[in-house]
C-alpha cells in the first residue's frame, strides 16, 4: 500500500485534480476549540440559538455587487482580527458579504488566506452559520491544516470527519503527503498511508452513497434491486448525497425520493427536501419542483439559502421570470428571506426587454414591502440602469411608489432627463404630474432636467410647455437658464422669430426676466435671419429689465444691409432719453464709411438732429472722409 501512495504522489505531480467531487452540505460543531472527548452540542439546522436572526441568504448573481475575489478579500480582512462571533457577523454585514457554501470554498481555496484566518472563519461558520458544511469544505480545511504543518489539528479534524461519516478524499491525501514527506514526518506519513489504504472510512457516507446510486442508475427496477437498497440504513446525509448523485436525471432522483419514504426506510427532513428541490429546480421540471416545495412547507420545513440560490440562478439562466418571482415570494414568506440585493436583481431582470411584465414587478415590490422593507432611491436607480428604453418608466415608478418609495431629488432629475431626452415626449410630463399627484415636491433641478432633455431631443414645443409649468410652480425667476436653452435650440433650427414670440409672450404675460446672455444671443440670430424689427423690440425689453443696450450686431447690420430708417428706429428705441449719446451716432457714421457707404452716411446725417449735424467730432469725421475720398479721386485722375 505504501507503493500505491507513492504512485499517487507521482501522478499528482501532473494535472490531477485537487478537488473533491462531493458537494453535499453538512452541519457540524467547531472542532478546533473542543477536545474529541467532548460531545458536540446539537445545534438546530436552521436556527442558531445564539444568533436566531442570522441568515446567510442571497443568490450568487444577485446578492452582492462585489466580485468573488472581493468577497474573499473582505472575509480575509475581517477574520484577520480577533473578534467575538457577533462582531464577525456585524463586520460581514456592514460589508454586504453573504456567507454561503460557495464563499466558504472560495476562502479555503484561496492561496492568499492565512491558516489562522482560515481556522477562525471555518470555526465561526461551524458555530454560527446556518449552512451545512460539506465533505468538500472539510477536506479543503484539512488540506489547509496539513499544508501548514498543523499536524495535531489535522488529525483532530480527521476524527471529527470520521464521526460524521466523511472520508478524506484523494486530493487532500496528495496535498498533505507532500508536506509530511518534505518535513520528514515519517510517522505521520505512515498514518496517512494507513488512512488512505483503509479507504479513509470504510463505511463512509460517500462510499455508501456511491453504491446506492450505482445500483439505482445501472439496474432495472425490480424486487432484487429494491431488496438490495432496503438493506441500507438511510440517514439525512446519505439520502441527500444520493439525490445529488442522481441529479443529472431528476426523474430518477424523484423516484428514489418517493421510494425511500414510502418504504418506511427514512422520513424526509428539511435537508432532504431542499436537496430534492435543488435537483428539480430547472426548466422542464417546475411542476414537480413546486409540488415538492408545497410538501416541504406543509411539513413545516424551510427553504435553505443554498436552495434559493441554486434554483433562482437556474430560472434566471432559462429566463423563467415568472417562476423566479414565485420563488422569491415563497422565500420571502419563510424564515430565510432573500436580501435587498436579490430583490433589486429580480426587478432588473423583470424590466429588461421590450414588454416588461409590470404585474410581476408589482408583486415583487409588494412582497418586499410586506416584509417590513422599503426600497431606497439607490435601489431604484440600479433598476433604471437596466432599462434599454424609458417608455415604461412611469409604470415602474408607480409600482415603486406603491411600495412606499419617495424619490430623491437626484433620482428625480436623472429620470426626468432620460425620459425627455430619449424622445418620450408625453411620458416626461406625465412623470412630473405623477410626482406632483403623489404629494412630493419637484425641485428646480428636475424641472431643468426635463427642459435639458427636450433640448437634446429637439422637442422644443414640449420644452416650452414645461417652462410655462415651471413658471406657474416655481415663479418666473426660476426659469432664466432653462429658457436660455430653449432660445438657443430655436435659434439653432433657424427659428429665431419663434423664440422671439415665446420670449415676448412670457415677458408680457408671465413676467419672465430672461438672462442678459439670452437677449444678446437672440438679438444676433434675429438680425442674421433678417428680423430687424423684432431685434429692435428686444432693446425695449432689455431696457425694462435694466440691461444696457446691445449695439454691436445692430451697427454691423445697418452698415451692411440696413436702411437709414432702420438706423433712426434703432436710435429711437435704444434709450429712454430724447436722443442717444453722440458716441452712438459716431459709431454708425464710422460703420457706414468703413463699409464704403458714403452716400448712406450723408443721407443719415441729413436726418439727424441739429446738435449732431453741428457737432465738431462729427464734422471732423465727415471732413476727413471727404478729403480722403477727394485725394483718392485726384490720384486716380493723374494716373
Amino acid at each position: 500500500m505504501r507503493n500505491q501512495l507513492r504512485l499517487l504522489l507521482l501522478i499528482s505531480r501532473g494535472n490531477i485534480s485537487r478537488h473533491s467531487s462531493q458537494s453535499s452540505l453538512q452541519v457540524h460543531s467547531s472542532f478546533l476549540s473542543r477536545s474529541l472527548s467532548t460531545s458536540p452540542a446539537k445545534i438546530p439546522l436552521f436556527q442558531n440559538p445564539g444568533f436566531p436572526n442570522l441568515r446567510f441568504f442571497s443568490s450568487s448573481e444577485a446578492a452582492i455587487e462585489h466580485k468573488d475575489s472581493d468577497q474573499v478579500a473582505i472575509v480575509t480582512d475581517v477574520f484577520a482580527k480577533s473578534l467575538k462571533n457577533d462582531e464577525f457577523k456585524q463586520e460581514l454585514e456592514s460589508n454586504n458579504v453573504v456567507v454561503n457554501h460557495d464563499l466558504v470554498l472560495s476562502v479555503l481555496q484561496s492561496g492568499n488566506v492565512n491558516v489562522g484566518v482560515a481556522r477562525r472563519f471555518f470555526d465561526w461558520v461551524s458555530e454560527v452559520g446556518n449552512e451545512k458544511l460539506s465533505s468538500k469544505c472539510y477536506n479543503f480545511m484539512l488540506g489547509v491544516l496539513g499544508e501548514n504543518g498543523l499536524v495535531k489539528e489535522f488529525w483532530v479534524l480527521v476524527e471529527v470527519m470520521k464521526s460524521k461519516g466523511y472520508g478524506v478524499n484523494r486530493g487532500t491525501v496528495v496535498r498533505v503527503s507532500k508536506k509530511f514527506e518534505k518535513d520528514g514526518l515519517r510517522g505521520e506519513l505512515g498514518k496517512l498511508e494507513e488512512l488512505f489504504a483503509s479507504g479513509s472510512v470504510g463505511n463512509s457516507v460517500e462510499k455508501i452513497c456511491s453504491r446506492v446510486s450505482k445500483v439505482f442508475e445501472t439496474n432495472v427496477w425490480g424486487d432484487d434491486v429494491e431488496k438490495e437498497l432496503m438493506s441500507v440504513s438511510y440517514s439525512s446525509d446519505l439520502v441527500g448525497m444520493v439525490l445529488e448523485k442522481l441529479g443529472s436525471d431528476p426523474n430518477r432522483g424523484l423516484v428514489f425520493f418517493r421510494w425511500v419514504e414510502e418504504s418506511d426506510l427514512f422520513k424526509h427532513d428539511e435537508w432532504t427536501y431542499n436537496v430534492m428541490a435543488r435537483v428539480l429546480g430547472r426548466e422542464g421540471y417546475t411542476d414537480k419542483f413546486w409540488r415538492v416545495l408545497d410538501e416541504m412547507s406543509g411539513a413545516g420545513y424551510q427553504m435553505t439559502s443554498e436552495t434559493y440560490i441554486h434554483v433562482f440562478n437556474q430560472f434566471m439562466k432559462k429566463k423563467l421570470i415568472q417562476d423566479a418571482v414565485i420563488l422569491y415570494e415563497f422565500a420571502m414568506g419563510g424564515v430565510n428571506k432573500p436580501s435587498v440585493q436579490d430583490c433589486v436583481f429580480l426587478l432588473r431582470k423583470i424590466v429588461v426587454g421590450e414588454n416588461p411584465d409590470m404585474e410581476l414587478f408589482k408583486r415583487v415590490v409588494k412582497k418586499y414591502k410586506e416584509s417590513g422593507n422599503a426600497l431606497t432611491s439607490s435601489n431604484v436607480k440600479t433598476v433604471f440602469k437596466s432599462l434599454t428604453s424609458f417608455k415604461d418608466c412611469n409604470k415602474i415608478l408607480k409600482a415603486v411608489e406603491e411600495g412606499g418609495l419617495s424619490l430623491s431629488d437626484d433620482l428625480q432629475s436623472k429620470i426626468a432627463f432620460r425620459l425627455s431626452s430619449e424622445g418620450q415626449k408625453y411620458e416626461a410630463l406625465e412623470f412630473i404630474d405623477s410626482i406632483e399627484a403623489s404629494g412630493s415636491g419637484i425641485n428646480n433641478r428636475t424641472w431643468l432636467s426635463v427642459v435639458e432633455g427636450y433640448y437634446v431631443a429637439g422637442h422644443l414645443d414640449k420644452a416650452s410647455v414645461c417652462i410655462k409649468k415651471m413658471i406657474e410652480k416655481e415663479g418666473p425667476s426660476s426659469v432664466g437658464y432653462p429658457f436660455g436653452l430653449l432660445v438657443t435650440a430655436y435659434c439653432s433650427k433657424n427659428r429665431a422669430k419663434d423664440a422671439y414670440k415665446r420670449l415676448s409672450a412670457l415677458v408680457n404675460k408671465k413676467q419672465l426676466k430672461p438672462q442678459h446672455t439670452t437677449y444678446k444671443a437672440l438679438t444676433k440670430k434675429l438680425l442674421v435671419q433678417g428680423y430687424f424689427k423684432e431685434a429692435v423690440n428686444l432693446l425695449g425689453l432689455m431696457k425694462t429689465h435694466g440691461f444696457p443696450p446691445f449695439l454691436d450686431p445692430f451697427v454691423e447690420y445697418i452698415s451692411k444691409t440696413g436702411t437709414v430708417d432702420d438706423a433712426l428706429l434703432l436710435l429711437k428705441l435704444m434709450t429712454v432719453k430724447r436722443f442717444p449719446a453722440t458716441a452712438v451716432y459716431l459709431r454708425l457714421f464710422e460703420a457706414y464709411f468703413k463699409a464704403g457707404k458714403h452716400d448712406e452716411a450723408h443721407n443719415f446725417l441729413s436726418k439727424c438732429p441739429r446738435f449732431i449735424r453741428n457737432n465738431a467730432d462729427v464734422l471732423n469725421l465727415f471732413y476727413s472722409k471727404r478729403a480722403s475720398k477727394e485725394a483718392v479721386a485726384e490720384c486716380a485722375a493723374t494716373a
